[in-house]
């Protein structure tokens, strides 16, 4: 066998050998006929070839040169392989016949093979096949003939179908034209918008969706719902706005907060959106280019996986561009969706978040940070008819989508809302924005702001504007007892519904405009706004938690609503109670996939760029909608907050950061019904544990933890210590003495 192995291997090689040979002698023949036909100093052997060329082949001698090369290298490079050799030589040979038989047709049949003896035509190879063809089947059946032949030539020396060959050139052809067409589009009509110009294209636009918002409420306002919107996209309508605006204003003007003198606000103006900067926006011209490029790398690098997929659409925004993908049949979204790291090499991005599918869409969107980021300025979004018609006043501005469309949301229909994100990831500037909205959007006597800001940094700018019921809040503890306060302001209005029989706010205020003579004052809107959570839960984590999670559960009736903001979204400080009773919420970025999980359920937030990029989750929507927020710089809040202090001077609410007394604040607790049962286990087993009580009482863990609250309330047991377990500082004689007497 190793005989054979060494004979088969010394065949193979003098079997390269020779076809090497054959090439480079072909190779040199084919350059010294070339000169031959072009220069005159080559010798008798040289003249001979021309001749010999001029007789064989005649006007087509210059192609014999090329095709006797093309050989050649194929002997060289290819010559082991013979089906493939043969299949390049048969085309190249078959397109050369054929172009010498074109050459021929022209000449009469019976001067035919004499201009082929003078060198004319197609040669003596041309005038025989010529010749045969007319003869045959005329000269136009000839030419017909001839044409496939050539296509035949050229299919087996590319090996690739003709069809083929015309769908890449039309490909090629189109996207070219795209390309042109997009750079002379750019160049002939950039420019830099006013806000005059701006402001006139807008009122000419389509009106700006708002994020679908589902309430559980009865009561749908109507002029902001199209029941008729498969997509179920809020649009504020012009026409039903016109026509309910009346309405919704006078359930929300002259509303007073806490005993308010609101003849001071008679007069009251809202902030001009002069204060803030003003848009200026260029567009750019390389944008086209640089999509028509991504969506080619995009495709390549889907093939090269064996992905044969197509950009159907592109939607560019201020930050971010989707490219629309449609997989073949076939293909699982799964093996897209795990090249995300493969396609933001070949991209050269730092991150690429791909949504499969989108939501109402047969397409994957494959999203890829632009080289170039569009500042969304506050200016530009709120002076627009959709905002300042807006019948709600916590109408909000978040910023734009991906395809550029401007998002609006109602705070009132959310009903709170979470927001999170790392340092630096936009969490402040959003705060800022959705602040500012709100001032210019309503007076002191229609919304209230209760801030909290234990950072003492970002909201400390607002102290002195007259919506603030209390100066900012930056003490931690008193913090807590504002929340306490929160919950009790709560509980009063409910209270006052449940006199005038009413249910909601909207409705007592609809009742207190009518009903004057009773002295019925109507009441503002409250929103409730958190900068920083995990320093709260640090100081005080079960009153915070309890009072955040019964605002949330029944605030919403009463006109008061939250927004909590954290940098550590951890579930030490978003805790699941927290969680379930926020449903609305935007994420920045985060560091991880768990960060992510905790504040939207799902991953995708670990993927963001930053600088504003987040993902907005309103209850009631099935996936997260990507949204570029808004810039807001430090000199426009300063401008605003001025503009305000002169308007009218805050009236404060003295009783916000007033501790409750102790017998009103545990009121409610000490009315459990299972305390001295409680007390009881804790004595007779030794040991102060939550866990103990849900087994031996059968209860669930919030009502274990309050119960062991008022035990330390109380006195009963000892303080949280750790790993420690609690001292228990009743004895049994002292248990029965006391609940006894009570």
């Amino acid at each position: 066998m190793s005989k054979r192995k060494v004979r088969r291997k010394e065949n193979t090689q003098k079997a390269s050998l020779f076809y090497e040979i054959s090439g480079i002698f072909l190779i040199a023949l084919a350059i010294f006929s070339l000169v031959s036909l072009y220069w005159t100093e080559v010798g008798a052997v040289g003249k001979l070839t021309e001749q010999a060329l001029s007789l064989i082949a005649g006007d087509g001698k210059y192609l014999i040169p090329p095709v006797l090369a093309f050989i050649g290298i194929n002997l060289m490079v290819k010559g082991r392989e013979t089906s493939f050799l043969n299949l390049r030589t048969v085309g190249i040979i078959i397109i050369l016949l054929t172009i010498l038989s074109f050459l021929h047709l022209k000449v009469p049949l019976a001067t035919c093979f004499e201009q082929a003896l003078q060198g004319n035509g197609g040669g003596l190879l041309g005038a025989a096949l010529s010749y045969l063809m007319k003869l045959s089947f005329g000269k136009i059946g000839g030419c017909i003939f001839l044409t496939a032949a050539m296509l035949i030539g050229f299919l087996l020396l590319t090996g690739k179908s003709f069809l083929t060959a015309l769908t890449t050139i039309k490909d090629i052809c189109i996207n070219s034209y795209k390309t042109l067409a997009g750079l002379l589009f750019n160049f002939l009509f950039t420019e830099v918008e006013n806000r005059s110009e701006s402001k006139t294209e807008k009122s000419q636009e389509a009106p700006a969706p708002l994020i679908p918002v589902f309430d559980c409420d009865e009561r749908i306002e109507p002029d902001l719902i199209d029941p008729n919107n498969k997509k179920e996209i809020i649009k504020l309508k012009k026409s039903e706005t016109q026509a309910k605006t009346a309405a919704a204003e006078k359930q929300m003007e002259e509303a007073e907060a806490f005993s308010v003198n609101s003849a001071e606000n008679h007069n009251f103006q809202l902030p001009p959106v002069s204060l803030l900067n003003k848009p200026l926006r260029a567009k750019n011209a390389r944008s086209s280019q640089e999509i028509a490029d991504n969506i080619l790398i995009l495709e390549e690098t889907l093939e090269s996986f064996g992905i044969k997929a197509k950009v159907v659409q592109v939607a560019r925004g201020p930050a971010i561009t989707r490219y629309e993908l449609q997989p073949p049949p076939g293909i699982k979204v799964s093996r897209i969706v795990g090249l995300a790291d493969d396609i933001a090499l070949k991209m050269a991005a730092p991150d690429v978040r791909i949504e499969a599918p989108i939501p109402g869409k047969a397409a994957i969107g494959i999203e890829v940070p632009n080289k170039e980021i569009t500042p969304v300025l506050l200016s530009d979004l709120i002076d627009t008819p959709e905002f300042e018609q807006a019948a709600s006043k916590l109408t909000v501005v978040l910023g734009k989508d991906i395809a550029g469309t401007t998002i609006y949301t109602d705070l009132a229909k959310m009903p709170h809302l979470l927001i999170a994100g790392s340092t630096g990831s936009g969490k402040s500037v959003c705060l800022n924005s959705l602040i500012l909205s709100t001032l210019f959007k309503a007076s002191p006597d229609e919304v209230k702001l209760l801030m909290i800001d234990p950072k003492m940094v970002e909201l400390n700018n607002y102290n002195g504007i007259p919506h603030l019921v209390s100066p900012v809040i930056t003490d931690a503890k008193k913090s807590a007892t504002s929340l306490r306060w929160a919950v009790k302001e709560m509980e009063n209005r409910y209270k006052m519904f449940a006199e005038a029989g009413v249910r909601d706010i909207y409705r007592y205020n609809e009742h207190a405009s009518k009903d004057e003579a009773e002295n019925i004052k109507p009441l503002p809107l409250v929103v409730i706004i958190i900068d920083e959570l995990a320093d709260l839960m640090m100081v005080a984590p079960h009153d915070v938690e309890d009072a955040i999670c019964r605002l949330a559960q029944m605030a919403r009736a009463a006109g008061m609503h939250l927004v909590v903001a954290t940098q550590r979204p951890s579930v030490d400080v978003i805790t699941g109670l927290i969680k379930a009773n926020i449903p609305s919420r935007i994420s920045f970025a985060v560091s991880s996939q768990t960060d992510s999980r905790t504040i939207l359920d799902m991953g995708g937030a670990e993927k963001l760029l930053g600088k504003g990029d987040m993902l907005f989750y309103p209850v009631g929507a099935s996936k997260p909608k990507r949204v570029q927020g808004t810039f807001l710089s430090d000199i426009e809040v300063e401008k605003v907050v001025e503009f305000l202090k002169k308007q009218a001077q805050p009236v404060y609410n003295e009783k916000v950061v007033e501790e409750l007394p102790a017998a009103e604040e545990s009121t409610v607790q000490e009315d459990d019904e299972l305390l001295a049962e409680a007390v009881k286990i804790l004595i007779e087993n030794g040991n102060a544990s939550i866990s103990m009580l849900q087994r031996r009482l059968h209860i669930g863990y919030a009502r274990a933890a309050r119960l062991i609250d008022i035990m330390e309330q109380r006195g009963i047991v000892g303080g949280y210590e750790g790993s420690k377990p609690r001292a228990i500082l009743m004895t049994l004689d002292q248990y029965y003495r006391h609940f006894q007497a009570n």
